[in-house]
């Protein structure tokens, strides 16, 4: 007889859950007070220092309202974000998704490790005068960089979360130290309302919708992480509010800086060029030394083990006979070779745009079914236990939600006609007009094809 497959599913109990508001608080802090939220933030200077802001404050407020939401999923259920997600699109549909974060968070790893890398490279030009990553002959400082921090990422994520937590403490103390000392020498070399006068060449600007939509692109990678953090705290404060606090104050603070940077260098050097944002770079034409390289590397640290963790966890969704460590190690091996990419392109920020369009395109939709299906449909309460059977509720057609896929793919398509707007593209963004057609989409479909029963009194 054959055997009905069998799908697992890791609840945190109340007991064991450890993390408190501090704890959360700089988990998300960390995770935004990064190379990747600075590189972006010089990205955005595109846009001029006063409509960036506007950006950053309406796209980062809207993604984490999600990620609070998806927050408290993870509080109250005590399972992971991909878990949770088999709730709509089905126990076997939520490879899906599961297949989505993986390559988003691996892509993310890549990213911070590329620019912590960079910094390895001026670190080496320094002490033993190989060639800065950018010049000739400067692919092997940046190669032997890569190699430091994957080895790095190992440590750091070696025991599972626990370890995460651990390094997000030190890290962020040093963040935060090094932040006000990059703020000081910024206006020290430039006054504010030289920033705020100063306008990128016309044929570099970039619009307010693009930039809506580059942001939202980078902040809601972390909402489909939320659960897998959430779950291990005992507060329904630190899973809602803390969040939020956290990621908006770290993509502010380091978006703000990276802007603040690139745009002071331009005004100094007289050419704006958005491919030398990252965080080496500037830091080393703002005169900051080997202590600002070596912080640098620490804040890839701290923002990987972050992404390391939610890249083991859907690796483990997908097939569940790989446990939380080994995924944990497979992931960073792989994002070892994905963050390579750049070198055979030859250009970081057009991997890294190509990437950036990518995400838009998948998340917004995803998030959307996943949001409605718990909040509306269900009501806050899934049945946990049904999420890993292949008999329950949520077993749908076969183990597949057919009207979620059909909704994501259709937001893929709607994103990119959205894009082709001229008032969405250039003022409002696709991002989040998509997620909402697509939950209203999705609302209509579940009605009529998967109508709830009501309880009988």
């Amino acid at each position: 007889m054959k055997q009905e497959p069998k799908y697992q599913i890791e609840i945190v109990a109340p007991k064991h859950r450890h993390m408190s508001n501090w704890d959360m608080f700089a988990t998300w802090i960390g995770a935004n007070a990064n190379n990747g939220t600075w590189y972006v933030g010089g990205v955005l200077a595109a846009c001029g220092l006063l409509t960036a802001l506007k950006v950053i404050v309406a796209s980062s407020t809207l993604s984490y309202l999600c990620l609070s939401l998806v927050g408290f999923m993870g509080y109250k259920t005590g399972a992971s974000t991909m878990s949770l997600i088999r709730g709509s699109f089905g126990v076997r549909g939520s490879y899906v998704p599961s297949f989505v974060n993986l390559t988003i968070y691996i892509g993310w790893t890549a990213v911070n490790t590329f620019i912590a890398a960079t910094s390895v490279s001026y670190l080496l030009h320094d002490i033993i005068g190989w060639q800065v990553y950018g010049q000739p002959g400067g692919a092997k400082g940046l190669i032997m960089g890569v190699i430091v921090m994957s080895i790095l990422h190992f440590l750091s994520v070696s025991v599972g979360q626990r370890s995460v937590q651990i390094v997000e403490r030190v890290g962020i103390i040093l963040v935060i130290l090094f932040v006000l000392w990059e703020s000081v020498v910024v206006f020290k070399t430039v006054t504010f309302s030289q920033l705020l006068t100063w306008q990128a060449p016309a044929r570099l600007h970039m619009t307010a919708g693009a930039g809506m939509d580059t942001l939202a692109a980078f902040n809601l990678a972390w909402v489909i992480a939320g659960a897998d953090f959430t779950r291990f705290t005992h507060k329904r404060s630190g899973a809602t509010k803390m969040p939020f606090l956290g990621a908006f104050t770290g993509v502010f603070w380091f978006a703000f800086i990276g802007l603040a940077a690139t745009i002071s260098i331009a005004i100094t050097s007289g050419t704006y060029d958005p491919n030398n944002s990252d965080p080496s770079t500037i830091a080393s034409r703002l005169g900051l030394g080997v202590l600002a390289l070596l912080v640098i590397i620490l804040t890839s640290m701290t923002a990987n083990a972050v992404n390391l963790l939610a890249a083991g966890s859907a690796l483990s969704n997908i097939f569940p006979k790989i446990r939380l460590r080994p995924a944990l190690w497979a992931v960073t091996v792989i994002a070892t070779l994905v963050t390579l990419i750049p070198l055979a392109i030859g250009s970081f920020l057009a991997a890294f745009t190509a990437f950036l369009d990518y995400i838009g395109m998948v998340l917004g939709p995803m998030i959307a079914v996943m949001l409605i299906d718990y909040y509306w449909r269900h009501h806050q309460n899934y049945d946990v236990n049904e999420l890993a059977s292949s008999k329950g509720q949520y077993w749908y057609a076969h183990g597949i939600n057919w009207i979620a896929l059909g909704c994501w793919a259709l937001g893929v398509v709607i994103y990119l006609l959205l894009k082709h707007i001229p008032f969405v593209a250039n003022v409002l963004g696709a991002t989040f007009i998509d997620m909402v057609i697509i939950g209203l989409i999705y609302m209509g479909l579940m009605r009529i094809f998967y109508p709830m029963k009501t309880k009988s009194a």
